[in-house]
């Protein structure tokens, strides 16, 4: 019988969800950038509340994720199984890339349009603001970082704030990371959102784009790997994540809440029931145990063995044994007086029965 419940997420659902959160939060984040003159307040709000929207809207189905470096952290932090990432990654790329399309022919509504250097691409060096490539790797990595390890934090199960506030930290915390960038790198901290304007943007972006796909994987790595050396695991590692490439359950009950797809509907994990120390065996928390008889002996509940919180089966009234089964006496040989063993058995030595000497009659 399948474990599938009806409230889980598709497969589809969850590539349409990532594809549709994707394209919202690059075309209006990189909209924002070039219609706005590059205002550095109205982009970073932009593509922060981009993902505060699409989060509220869409985070049930596939937890609002819309970057390939986020699924990636996702996935190395224990949240998402190895088997789903081609799935996340295709629909982002492919919601990136639509999203830079459609900018693309919007621009060409203005006579004289040119898309080479103004499709709010990213940049390092000499094709922007001459921060050095080495730096701006850096960069990359340590705001992306610091991007999943918000993220992993507010999705934890074992944070008390409300749900709810999750996909607002997340935007705020995106906000507040272009507030910074946007000058020096244009911020990406999001391979999807790099390449689905850059191979757009002319031949200089399109070079640039390998320092904008490494920076924030490598940034997500270390945010996933670490978050549980740092801050504890929480729930249990969903099967087939993390450095267990093992695919996955196939069958997985998920339901349709933006928490629980963070964290996959584990139980067992910190103050959730299933692990509790000392728990009987095949005993459910909350769940009274077994009836237990009292044992007229002792005045305490008796168990039969291999059996939790069973009654012993009632005894039956001993039966006369029968020569030659264990612990009955043994047979009587003929002449042999009562309680007179036999010549060599255990506890009667040869020869010799409560001092007396045999005879053996001389044949």
């Amino acid at each position: 019988m399948s474990d599938i419940v009806e409230d889980t997420p598709t497969t589809g659902q969850k590539f349409t969800a990532e594809a549709l959160g994707t394209f919202v939060l690059v075309f209006f984040g990189c909209g924002a950038a070039v219609y706005s003159g590059g205002d550095l307040v109205a982009t970073g709000l932009t593509f922060g509340l981009t993902v505060v929207v699409m989060a509220y809207a869409v985070g049930r189905i596939s937890g609002g994720h819309f970057n390939p470096a986020v699924t990636l952290g996702a996935v190395l932090g224990g949240r998402l199984p190895w088997n789903q990432v081609g799935i996340y990654m295709a629909a982002q790329l492919l919601g990136g890339l639509l999203a830079g399309a459609v900018l693309f022919g919007l621009g060409n509504g203005f006579d004289g349009f040119s898309a080479e250097g103004n499709m709010g691409q990213n940049f390092f060096g000499d094709q922007g603001s001459g921060f050095a490539w080495w730096a701006a790797l850096l960069l990359e990595i340590v705001l992306t970082a610091i991007f999943l390890w918000v993220i992993l934090a507010v999705t934890d199960e074992r944070n008390e704030v409300n749900v709810a506030l999750g996909p607002l930290a997340i935007g705020l915390a995106l906000a507040m990371i272009h507030f910074m960038a946007i000058p020096l790198t244009g911020t990406s901290v999001n391979p999807a959102r790099s390449i689905g304007v850059g191979v757009f943007a002319g031949t200089d972006a399109i070079v640039q784009l390998w320092l904008f796909v490494l920076a924030p994987l490598l940034g997500a790595a270390i945010a996933g790997l670490t978050y549980p050396l740092l801050f504890g695991q929480g729930a249990a590692p969903v099967a087939g994540s993390g450095l267990n490439f093992g695919g996955g359950r196939k069958e997985q009950f998920v339901p349709g809440t933006y928490e629980a797809q963070w964290n996959q509907g584990q139980q067992g994990g910190w103050g959730q029931p299933g692990a509790a120390w000392g728990a009987p065996p095949q005993q459910q928390w909350g769940q009274p145990a077994a009836p237990q008889q009292p044992d007229p002996a002792y005045g305490a509940p008796q168990t039969a063995p291999g059996q939790w919180g069973q009654p012993a089966p009632q005894q039956q009234p001993a039966q006369p044994s029968q020569p030659g089964q264990w612990g009955a006496p043994p047979a009587q040989q003929p002449g042999q007086h009562p309680g007179q063993g036999a010549p060599g058995h255990w506890g009667n030595p040869e020869g010799d029965d409560d001092g007396r000497t045999q005879v053996r009659r001389p044949d």
